[in-house]
């Protein structure tokens, strides 16, 4: 589901738990994933609040134990990867962590297996990461879109001492965000922006949408001159007229995730295998672009595309298949033409001819190229003399001339 979250007033872990809840997450399904993580150590609760005469919900983490905040990295990796979570939510938190972790290594130079979170590895901030991520899951959110980010101004007290606003681990992960002061003291803490930026999609004003449902989540502080809440909004979205219609038999507009990574180091052999494997998870699409890099490095650019409840499965395996160490990710629309199959017969052997079809009027008919070429090897012809077959084949059994209604098409490949 496109979701918006307005953080022009700052962003922090609790503040983003408020407004799920305040959207209908289930407060015991949040604390059910936080409890896999961290048993018996945490109560979440909510109640309505004002802030700056706007009502908003207040989500609070009561520690049930005394509590130490500061803990490795590896602490909490390994309770995250030993929970008994869902895989979206397992994935999510572990690259909301990891992102904090190799911030904390960069400011304090440091390996990052050596990170000891401060104030990011209480109890109350693993709550609030697992819980973000686990009620962005509950409300099937795919695409986030997110506002200009509220940073603040001034210094803040850590375990570090005072700093400056915004805190180093908050300006280490800002790269390609549209930021703004937006008032006085620290508005954007490192968890808030850890969570901002694993999740975000793209950044924006609110999309076009039929909403469904928001929420208001509130902070811990009540500032007279401007409420101190995240606003979230979910829906269906609704797409632009763009002229006139392309006509029934065009999917319209359908919303769809692209992700891509530049890669300079993989044996180009591997290529093919990504691709297919890639297809094979359910891509729509994936294909590779040679580009040239820094310091003249040749290389590949990879995209996916994807419908966006697959994206996160798909970014996962581009990091396994290839040797990126990062994905990007945008949203873009889709308009496609609707198609089927049927089987013309080559020398005895089927082959799937793949039919593209608009307002009732065939447009296109081209063999499906992997049947062609098994059909090539049984008949031990060349694939192209096969390819040109399917394609006569198809002309006279009428496909092109509309003999063939798209209504008396399969609707899958294989029958």
């Amino acid at each position: 589901m496109p979701a918006w979250l307005d953080v022009t007033a700052g962003v922090s872990g609790d503040m983003v738990l408020g407004a799920l809840v305040d959207a209908g997450c289930d407060l015991a399904v949040l604390q059910a994933h936080v409890d896999a993580v961290i048993p018996a150590t945490v109560r979440l609760t909510s109640c309505e609040v004002q802030r700056a005469g706007t009502r908003a919900t207040k989500v609070d983490v009561a520690a049930l134990v005394a509590d130490h905040p500061h803990r490795s990295w590896s602490e909490i990796r390994h309770r995250l990867e030993s929970a008994d979570l869902d895989d979206r939510v397992r994935d999510t938190s572990l690259r909301t962590f990891a992102r904090l972790a190799a911030v904390e290594a960069r400011v304090h130079d440091v390996a990052v297996d050596d990170v000891h979170f401060h104030e990011v590895g209480a109890w109350d901030s693993i709550a609030d990461v697992v819980g973000v991520c686990a009620g962005l899951a509950h409300l099937d959110v795919t695409d986030l879109v997110v506002s200009s980010l509220g940073v603040g101004s001034g210094t803040v007290a850590t375990a570090h001492g005072v700093l400056p606003v915004p805190a180093p681990a908050v300006l280490d992960m800002l790269d390609g965000l549209s930021v703004h002061a937006g008032g006085p003291g620290e508005l954007a803490t490192p968890t808030g922006v850890a969570l901002l930026t694993t999740h975000a999609t793209g950044q924006g004003p609110l999309p076009a949408m039929t909403v469904s449902a928001t929420g208001v989540g509130a902070g811990s502080r009540d500032t007279p001159d401007r409420p101190n809440v995240v606003r979230l909004v979910l829906g269906m979205p609704v797409q632009p007229v763009l002229g006139e219609s392309v006509g029934e038999g065009v999917d319209d507009g359908t919303p769809m995730a692209l992700i891509e990574a530049n890669v300079d180091d993989l044996d180009p052999r591997v290529w093919p295998s990504v691709l297919a494997s890639l297809v094979t998870a359910g891509a729509a699409d994936a294909w590779l672009q040679p580009i040239l890099m820094k310091k003249g490095r040749p290389a590949h650019s990879l995209a996916v595309l994807c419908t966006p409840d697959l994206a996160p499965t798909l970014r996962k395996q581009v990091l396994d298949l290839t040797s990126t160490i990062g994905v990007r990710q945008t949203t873009v629309q889709r308009w496609a033409l609707h198609r089927g199959w049927v089987d013309v017969v080559v020398d005895g052997e089927n082959v799937a001819v793949k039919v593209a079809h608009q307002d009732g009027r065939i447009v296109h008919a081209t063999p499906e190229f992997d049947d062609a070429s098994t059909a090539a090897a049984r008949l031990e012809r060349p694939v192209r003399e096969v390819l040109e077959a399917a394609s006569a084949a198809a002309v006279s059994a009428g496909v092109a001339r509309g003999a063939i209604l798209p209504s008396q098409l399969r609707t899958t490949h294989r029958p």
